[in-house]
């Protein structure tokens, strides 16, 4: 004797074209709406990354020359090996390096030792009111702002403040409390 079978349907299995026209209509709307939203987040992941290295290159020059009581220095630098202090752009890529002979503006030597190298940042500018930072063992005078832009504008725009004490804060204002300023808005 055969176990009970169960009843059968009259109901093909499966989906209609016209129930996979509809998720596809749906799928298609939601995926509309993500896109913009998902490049902001891209570009904001981007700016975040150039923002948080040059900040911890701040932390890691002061620091350096607390602990081994020479100047380090951070200046432009389009190669990763000397700066270039008159002919780049911030977001060209900079070098952090002991500066032994503690020249200013600061000029890299053959045997003054590089503690990090940055590379270009091709998503958006970087302008500063310093050619470079030079931080010293036991001397204060180190201040400046660091304006991260990218194509969406002042909005969106990021700063590194440097007090007079060689500390980084990051800012979505100037340090006169100003909206801050982009060379592409």
């Amino acid at each position: 004797m055969c176990p009970p079978c169960p009843p059968s349907s009259s109901r093909p299995t499966g989906f209609s074209l016209l129930e996979l026209m509809v998720t596809l209509s749906i799928a298609g709307i939601l995926l509309g709406l993500a896109a913009p939203s998902f490049r902001g987040m891209m570009l904001d992941s981007e700016r975040a990354s150039v923002v948080n290295s040059f900040v911890h290159n701040v932390y890691l020059a002061r620091s350096t020359a607390t602990l081994q009581g020479h100047t380090v220095s951070i200046c432009r630098s389009i190669d990763g090996e000397t700066c270039s202090n008159a002919t780049a752009n911030w977001q060209e890529g900079w070098i952090v390096f002991v500066n032994s002979d503690r020249d200013e503006p600061p000029m890299r030597d053959e045997n003054e030792r590089i503690l990090a190298v940055q590379a270009p940042w091709r998503g958006g500018t970087v302008t500063s009111n310093r050619r470079s930072y030079s931080f010293n063992p036991y001397q204060y005078g180190v201040n400046g702002t660091l304006v991260f832009c990218d194509g969406r504008g002042p909005a969106q725009a990021r700063a590194i403040i440097i007090n007079i004490f060689g500390r980084p804060r990051l800012a979505t204002r100037d340090a006169e409390n100003r909206p801050l300023r982009c060379p592409n808005g």
